[in-house]
């Protein structure tokens, strides 16, 4: 048995039986994980609610390559590397585009699997080409980005989970850039915009809405932004005046849910150990010696009060992990 709590972010009690470090892609040609199995990062969009009954694969796969080509700069990045760091380190080197995406934790191999995004840019347009292992077919398998399905907190890897392991991204980083600042608190920002500027402004509102992990355990924003119809929102603007909405087609919004949780009057909620944040209603804390169950149970009355309320069904960007797999609230 191998204890997990130091390796998601949430910190719950919990063990594998069996647990893979993968250093090199040999590593996987040879693996014969005990079914069932979980491909791990950083950890920090995972809970692990119980004990989990198989192998944990963690992703430790270091490297970063740049080459410059005529309009881009093509960075191929291992599968382990830090993702705040990847985003630093571009920064130092003045190769822009990812700045936005700055202090999002995780991995770089688990950005394409959750298509990250914040502040109007996800990490899907600048994916190249995302290198996986399949490992239940054993073999190589290389996805463009048409390949990997993106969707919003989406892609063909978070559809298939424990089926590909990726072990290296490319990006294409453009050489003409230009700022993405329409959202609050980048759209304040003095003209003409840098990409520093950029940068240094999400990590400032970031720690300042957001409780450190190292501190406070947490696995950062627990539910996605729900998408309604824009008849749905125009139902719920009278009994919720000012409710958050961003534009996504002709036919659609983004709610922001974290407006919801907090609007609702559920940021005072906790089960057990578990609470809401009080500064960002969007992420669940372990405020200390937490249960999976606990958190189960939190995140469960959430999703059904603002139901009841709105008629909107909040959907966890955390993955909830039991002793079998992946459990669906």
């Amino acid at each position: 048995m191998r204890d997990l709590s130091n390796l998601h972010t949430f910190r719950l009690p919990a063990e594998c039986f069996d647990f893979v470090e993968v250093t090199s892609a040999d590593n996987l040609m040879t693996l014969e994980p005990q079914e069932p199995w979980y491909l791990l990062g950083e950890g920090s969009n995972t809970a692990f609610i119980e004990d989990f009954h198989g192998t944990v694969i963690h992703n430790a796969l270091k490297g970063v390559q740049v080459d410059e080509l005529p309009e881009y700069t093509r960075v191929t990045v291992a599968g382990g590397e830090n993702w705040h760091e990847l985003v630093s380190q571009l920064r130092s080197m003045d190769i822009n585009g990812l700045e936005n995406l700055a202090l999002i934790p995780g991995s770089v191999g688990a950005a394409p699997v959750q298509n990250i995004g914040a502040y109007g840019v996800e990490v899907s347009q600048f994916i190249e080409l995302v290198t996986a292992w399949d490992v239940e077919k054993r073999h190589w398998a290389y996805f463009t980005p048409s390949d990997c399905e993106f969707g919003y907190r989406d892609s063909i890897f978070k559809q298939t989970p424990g089926r590909w392991f990726i072990t290296e991204v490319s990006f294409l980083m453009p050489k003409k850039w230009h700022p993405v600042t329409h959202y609050a608190p980048l759209n304040e920002l003095p003209e003409p915009v840098t990409a520093q500027a950029i940068f240094d402004k999400v990590i400032e509102t970031r720690r300042q809405k957001l409780p450190d992990p190292t501190v406070t355990p947490n696995a950062g924003s627990f539910f996605k932004n729900p998408v309604v119809s824009i008849e749905h929102l125009k139902a719920l603007e009278p009994k919720l005046p000012g409710v958050v909405s961003y534009p996504v087609s002709d036919s659609s919004v983004k709610l922001a849910a974290g407006w919801l949780i907090d609007n609702l009057g559920l940021k005072s909620l906790s089960v057990g150990n578990v609470g809401v944040n009080p500064k960002q209603a969007l992420v669940l804390v372990n405020n200390g010696q937490a249960r999976g169950a606990e958190l189960l149970a939190l995140a469960q009355e959430i999703q059904d009060r603002v139901y009841d309320v709105t008629g909107v069904e909040l959907e966890p960007e955390v993955r909830l992990v039991g002793a079998q797999g992946l459990i669906n609230l």
